[in-house]
């Protein structure tokens, strides 16, 4: 074994991120062995909430600084899931050589391929906590990486002696990514899974439309343009009632939050949105299927008053299964507050919540 060891220390805020970490510090080790020769690599992974949001970048530097500090880790590196920004650029990460830490925001990395994403610019953040402090547009001299490397293994304090380094994005681009990869880590699909509640109730409702004679006249006479317009008006009411029946709206309680709180509201949004469509499709699937073997032919003829076909059983189960997601709705109420409230963008099992 090398005389050189350096302990780096990989904090992890809780959630779905934990997962992202599972196989990292594997691979890591032996990446960081390949690349950073001159020290034994020993990575400590934490998984914890450093701070509660919303923060900036600052605020996650100076928990992570208190943290290697507690740990007596020579190097510290933060995944966290929340968006950081300066100057209105949204940031991808924050190193600080000085004090040996960096923080990396894994929404900004986009919503595809997050595990190789992630490993890549932990390493290049590794890199630049140990080399000159500047992104690496060019390739470092090995021979000087070699010695950085050694000494902070032998000796940390010879190897802080540089400042901060942010790596941005541009705005447009950068923030689409941003906002992708928070709905991504927000997990939609989970949503209507989590709703049983509100399953059951849209289910209810939706039997017992497509046994209603006026449903089936009042579906001929909309029209398939009314039908959409009633099943976006579905889909809004229910998003409505579960961002703000559930408590789901964050307010900044300052300017300097305001950016990171709005969006926070908008991932969140769009996570019950999406959530909410899903549950829509199913329910309009089921609603089809319904109609095909509850609506007798012969009876919706007689309703409408004209022969009927595929598309006549097919408006039926659309104002059905629209009507099902807005008792549905309903039924979300019912719903414990967990199962709301893992909607929201800040709400993680085990996240610290403010007093």
């Amino acid at each position: 074994m090398s005389e050189s060891r350096i302990v780096l220390g990989l904090v992890v805020a809780p959630g779905p991120l934990a997962e992202v970490t599972a196989e990292l510090a594997a691979d890591l080790t032996a990446l960081l062995e390949e690349r950073l020769p001159g020290a034994d690599w020993h990575i400590d992974v934490l998984i914890e909430e450093l701070v509660v949001p919303p923060a900036d970048d600052g605020e996650l530097v100076d928990a992570l600084r208190r943290r290697l500090l507690n740990e007596n880790w020579d190097l510290s590196v933060l995944l966290t899931d929340l968006p950081l920004a300066v100057r209105g650029r949204p940031v991808v990460a924050h190193a600080s050589p000085l004090h040996g830490v960096a923080v990396l925001s894994v929404p900004a990395l986009g919503a595809v391929g997050v595990r190789r994403r992630v490993r890549d610019a932990v390493l290049q953040l590794i890199q630049t906590l140990v080399a000159d402090g500047e992104p690496d547009d060019a390739a470092p001299d090995r021979r000087g990486l070699h010695r950085r490397v050694r000494a902070l293994g032998l000796d940390t304090d010879a190897a802080h002696e540089l400042g901060t380094v942010r790596f941005t994005r541009r705005v447009l681009g950068a923030n689409l990514r941003l906002l992708a990869g928070m709905v991504r880590t927000n997990q939609p699909w989970r949503l209507a899974l989590r709703l049983s509640r509100a399953l059951v109730g849209a289910a209810a409702v939706g039997v017992f439309a497509l046994l209603n004679s006026d449903i089936w006249r009042t579906a001929d006479r909309l029209g398939w343009v009314r039908l959409v317009v009633v099943g976006l008006v579905g889909v809004a009411v229910t998003t409505a009632t579960l961002v703000i029946g559930g408590g789901l709206w964050e307010r900044a309680h300052g300017r300097a939050a305001r950016q990171q709180v709005v969006l926070f509201n908008v991932a969140t949004t769009t996570t019950v949105l999406l959530g909410v469509l899903s549950l829509y499709g199913v329910l309009l699937v089921l609603a089809a299927v319904s109609a095909g073997g509850l609506v007798v032919p012969g009876l919706l003829a007689a309703a409408l008053q004209h022969p009927v076909g595929l598309a006549d059983f097919a408006q039926v189960a659309w104002l059905a299964g629209s009507l099902a997601l807005v008792g549905g709705a309903l039924g979300a109420g019912l719903e414990s507050d967990d199962a709301v409230r893992e909607a929201a963008y800040t709400y993680r099992p085990g996240r610290t919540e403010e007093g």
